[in-house]
């Protein structure tokens, strides 16, 4: 049953980050028809113009259309019936929701005036949550217009675009989706060893019962070939059926998981549908590596039966071990620090980096258990030292899920760059781009008149080219500085609405939406890897402490039977997970510290206190709750050792 349930665990997990990874890459398809792909003009049928305003600080997708007269007709955009006349408006669900409820002079009058909106369907949509409106115009408007383009001082790549166009196949993502799925890619390999572990673990549940029953089966004549089959087929069976639990969870939950949001929103269910061809490959998965952990324990069954029956032969660790590990960690330092990583590569290297230290913690727990025995002052140390030495593996894959989701809360939670972002004087200021100097002051005149109609009270100023302290950053145009809220400032950037020649007003929002979204992404994934990572390390430690103390029932019998107390058994377990737990947890979190702080010297920004709050809030949450898996076998300790009966041991 506990082997079951990790295995269940173990596959919903990745199950869940496979849906993650896929989905965000569906929704980035559904949005890059809104960026036109330029066709050369005897081509063209209509123009399209992309641009990107904000309300609440929340973007809203503007797509602009338009017929160019004489030509032939364009196919409608993804989740419209037909292409959109002049004066006609296309909404999202949620930004039809929210056009109702705010006031129309902060959003509802940046738009054509209609009797009713359209619908935007879900085939032109990365979210239901996502703010998208289509709006028919004419050739000569000023929005679909060469001013369109972008002409913003700010990076603002994927907010604006302009062409003309003659279908909808474009393939650039825009800013707010183009980050998703590499972000979730990250997730799903910092959270796949440990899976495995997990996975791992279970194939390993009651391994010293297991070995003494084979052992003694070998003794009795069977063959090598016959005990591991026998092994593989049990594991084989448990772990299907384990897997099968979990990928059966998932799918039961997948309506609850598309509310989880991320990005632009939540998630459509189908986005989360991974097929039969995953979910099969993910029970295989799991199932297979559960029945590989098994068998591999069986080398010294095979060859050795009389010394595993006797329990004569200690699980030593190598030295080939350390010197594996610091040749891995020598070629990652030099990888790293060699130039700019694909994407790719430093994957591949984040992957080597877990595998190596997957080899290196057994030897780390022999050696931590030999030294700390030689210096033993206490009964319940000494008991816990040369458990540590007398199984290292087993020692190790207690704490090893936590202290892989060290390296993990070390980096995530430092990288953390929020409050880094340039531009935060600029919070009160509205801009409108404008042609030229001269142009500015005129736009300046009509901006007073139409903030006074609206009720919004700023102060108008002109910027230029000896003027960058602002949002126009050097470039002609006006700045409203207004007084008052985020009501007031979208009160103003829909009043301003009606002197932006194709530019639409904008405000800090949109000037620093590259690093906010980049910034927004990576707290996502990290929160939800974080919150996983400690999940799995907390079903790994409960499930493989309540498993030794079946395995050990016999030892734990005869301690009791000697006049042990059983606190001191008690505190034995204990400090059998805390000492590799603080060598090895601290020494990845120490890692992952260092890595965070070699990404944010290269972003120049320094490491903030939320980051080091958080990282200090990680590693004490998942310590208590280690030790509350460990306590949780308490009650099955005080069974298995409750009134042993003398035997001929």
């Amino acid at each position: 049953m506990l082997a079951a349930g990790a295995a269940a665990v173990g596959a919903f997990v990745m199950l869940v980050m496979i849906a993650a990874t896929s989905g965000a890459g569906i929704r980035a398809d559904h949005t890059t028809w809104r960026t036109p792909d330029a066709v050369p003009a005897k081509r063209a049928t209509a123009v399209q113009a992309l641009a990107t305003t904000y309300v609440r600080h929340e973007p809203v997708t503007v797509v602009s259309l338009a017929r160019l007269p004489g030509r032939g007709t364009t196919p409608a955009p993804p989740g419209l019936s037909a292409f959109p006349e002049k004066g006609e408006v296309y909404v999202s669900p949620a930004l039809a929701a929210l056009l109702r409820e705010l006031p129309a002079n902060q959003l509802a009058d940046r738009f054509p005036k209609v009797t009713s909106y359209g619908t935007i369907g879900a085939a032109g949509l990365a979210s239901p949550d996502e703010l998208v409106a289509v709006v028919g115009r004419a050739p000569g408007d000023p929005a679909v217009s060469a001013a369109a383009e972008g002409s913003t001082p700010w990076f603002d790549e994927g907010q604006s675009a302009r062409a003309e166009i003659s279908g909808f196949s474009g393939t650039q993502k825009p800013l707010l989706t183009g980050l998703d799925k590499g972000m979730v890619l990250l997730g799903l390999v910092l959270l796949a060893m440990p899976v495995v572990v997990l996975s791992s673990a279970a194939g390993r549940l009651g391994a010293a019962r297991r070995e003494q029953r084979l052992a003694a089966l070998r003794l009795a004549g069977a063959t090598p070939r016959q005990i591991l089959t026998m092994t593989a087929v049990e594991a084989a069976a448990v772990g299907a059926a384990g897997a099968l639990t979990g990928a059966l969870a998932y799918v039961a939950l997948l309506p609850v998981l598309a509310e989880v949001p991320y990005g632009v929103g939540g998630w459509y269910t189908d986005q989360l549908w991974v097929g039969l061809p995953w979910c099969a490959a993910v029970v295989a998965g799991v199932t297979v590596l559960l029945t590989v952990s098994a068998v591999s324990m069986l080398r010294q069954v095979a060859t050795a039966p009389l010394g595993v029956a006797q329990e004569a032969n200690p699980r030593r660790t190598r030295w080939i071990r350390f010197a594996l590990f610091a040749v891995a960690l020598l070629y990652i330092w030099q990888s790293a620090g060699s130039g700019e990583l694909s994407s790719r590569q430093a994957l591949v290297l984040l992957g080597l980096f877990y595998g190596t230290f997957w080899l290196f913690g057994p030897w780390v727990v022999d050696r931590l258990g030999r030294i700390v025995g030689r210096f033993a002052r206490r009964p319940a140390t000494l008991l816990a030292a040369r458990r540590l030495s007398d199984d290292p593996r087993g020692a190790w894959r207690t704490v090893s899920g936590l202290v892989l989701a060290g390296f993990v809360a070390g980096f995530f939670s430092v990288s953390q760059l929020g409050g880094q972002l340039g531009g935060s004087d600029y919070g009160n200021q509205v801009a409108v781009v404008s042609p030229s100097a001269a142009e500015a002051r005129h736009t300046a005149t009509e901006a007073r008149t139409l903030l006074d109609r609206a009720g919004v009270t700023a102060t108008v100023t002109t910027g230029g080219a000896d003027d960058s302290g602002n949002l126009l950053g050097g470039n002609p145009g006006v700045i409203a500085h207004v007084v008052g809220g985020t009501e007031r400032i979208d009160a103003a950037v829909t009043a301003l609405t009606a002197v932006a020649a194709g530019t639409p007003p904008y405000t800090e929002d949109y000037a620093t939406a590259p690093d906010r979204i980049a910034i927004d992404r990576v707290s996502d994934v990290s929160t939800a890897t974080l919150a996983l990572s400690f999940a799995l390390a907390t079903a790994s430690a409960g499930l493989t402490a309540a498993a030794n103390v079946l395995d050990r029932r016999r030892v734990y019998g005869l301690l009791r039977l000697a006049g042990t107390p059983l606190r001191v058994l008690n505190r034995a377990r204990v400090r059998e997970t805390v000492l590799p737990l603080v060598v090895l947890a601290g020494g990845t979190t120490a890692m992952g510290v260092y890595g965070s702080y070699q990404l944010n010297k290269a972003a120049d920004v320094t490491i903030n206190t939320t980051g080091a709050l958080q990282l200090a809030a990680c590693v004490v949450v998942g310590a208590l709750a280690m030790f509350a898996a460990i306590a949780g076998s308490r009650p099955l300790l005080r069974k298995v050792t409750d009134g042993p009966a003398p035997t001929a041991d």
